[in-house]
């Protein structure tokens, strides 16, 4: 048995302690707003909090976690950082097909609990998950406006 505190809940798998995170989050506790892109740590798809940094949970083994504070996308809104990401999204309709936004909104989530003004520089480098719909700008734009940072033309 493996204990993990998720989204402030005490919980116990048992799982093989190099189970990736995902599959324990997916396959044994049913949460499945994380999802599965590539398997190879790339998209991003997979991406969720542990200890406040993006971390892509495909190819971290739940026993790496044990002991420490992983974030799903299902409590982003009772975060105040992650709630204004997801209001943000809403208003520049930043999701077209959705399936990597809650990797997105959990990177976005991340940068703007370390560093509440980013720069564009400091977007596009926090800001590397795929996207297959193209929607960059968007998110871009939904980063700028939580910063409280002019909207550029």
């Amino acid at each position: 048995m493996i204990e993990l505190t998720i989204n402030g809940q005490k919980r116990r798998v048992d799982a093989e302690s190099d189970t990736p995170l995902l599959w324990v989050l997916r396959d044994d506790l049913g949460m499945t707003g994380t999802k599965y892109g590539c398997g190879v740590a790339q998209c991003g798809a997979c991406s969720v909090l542990v200890d406040g940094s993006v971390m892509r949970s495909c190819v971290t083994p739940v026993e790496a976690v044990a002991g420490r504070k992983v974030t799903t996308i299902e409590a982003m809104e009772k975060d105040a950082v992650g709630a204004k990401v997801v209001e943000a999204w809403v208003k520049h309709q930043v999701p077209q097909c959705g399936y990597c936004q809650s990797g997105q909104v959990m990177a976005a989530t991340s940068l703007l609990k370390q560093n509440a003004k980013p720069t564009d520089a400091d977007v596009e480098a926090a800001m590397v998950n795929l996207c297959r719909c193209g929607t960059y700008n968007a998110i871009k734009a939904a980063v700028r406006d939580v910063a409280g940072l002019e909207a550029k033309a």
